[in-house]
């Protein structure tokens, strides 16, 4: 029959009245920064979480008349979450262009996201760093999940934002050059990397100055995958097997009586 199929939270309420623990959630964490140089903004991002575009709606086809690349975000926190409050804001921005006739600002972007995020309280776990030249300057935002702001010179987010925060507080310092940005930013996300469990993956950086947006994937590439020193495939037989029961699904019913298990019991542990 087509539909949800509830079975396998009737099996897990089962093995739970039994006495097996309910799973726990298991969360990530990464690190984003980003810094203002004369001239432009360099934002990095660990790729696992990647970049999106904060103005990408019908890109491939209003290149000409619509596209705006000097917007852009980088998102920390549940991946689908950061992913489709961008693509919701991508279009509202498509909508406001049309409505005005001209290209969006970046605090119109910085607002929109503000505004989304905090009529969920928090409960979309979408942290993003906003990014843009415009025509009134370089601006700079965090965007957090229950839709507070800031507008710093530079930012840090995700996991490990205190250690990158650590990096940017002790070198940071005015009129920074493109390339002093760069190297600035890129000491800070491997710091971040480097001291916390949840932040790892190669490093992306784009570089958005008013005439044009450079992006280098793999600018950083800290945790480079590379050969096994020895294979870890073993024989079958290597470990004994004392004692082995399968039992199929369909002969659950047999076990346990679904029907009359109890659904009370201690509520899942999930990571704050």
């Amino acid at each position: 029959m087509p539909g949800f199929d509830f079975t396998n939270y009737n099996r897990n309420s089962a093995l739970h009245a039994r006495g097996v623990p309910l799973p726990k959630a298991t969360s990530t964490g990464t690190t984003i920064v980003g810094c203002i140089f004369d001239g432009g903004v360099v934002v990095y991002c660990g790729r696992h979480k990647g970049y999106q575009r904060a103005y990408s709606s019908g890109q491939e086809l209003r290149e000409a008349s619509l596209h705006c690349p000097q917007i852009w975000c980088a998102g920390a926190g549940t991946a689908a979450d950061t992913e489709f409050t961008t693509a919701i804001i991508s279009s509202n921005l498509e909508l406001h262009s049309l409505s005005t006739g001209r290209q969006p600002r970046v605090v119109t972007c910085m607002t929109l996201l503000k505004q989304h995020l905090f009529r969920y309280q928090g409960h979309i776990g979408a942290y993003l760093v906003v990014a843009g030249v415009d025509p009134t300057g370089t601006h700079l935002f965090t965007v957090h999940a229950h839709g507070s702001t800031d507008k710093l010179p530079y930012v840090t987010m995700g996991s490990g934002s205190l250690a990158a925060m650590s990096v940017f507080e002790t070198q940071w310092k005015p009129d920074l050059t493109r390339d002093e940005a760069v190297e600035l930013c890129s000491q800070a996300i491997l710091s971040g990397i480097f001291n916390d469990l949840g932040s790892g993956s190669n490093v992306d950086v784009a570089i958005i100055t008013k005439d044009k947006t450079t992006l280098k994937r793999g600018y950083v590439k800290p945790n480079e995958r590379t050969a096994k020193t020895q294979s870890y495939k073993f024989p079958k037989g290597t470990t004994a097997v004392l004692n082995e029961k399968v039992i199929r699904k369909g002969d659950i019913g047999r076990y346990v009586d679904i029907q009359d298990v109890p659904l009370e019991g201690e509520t899942m542990d999930v990571d704050s």
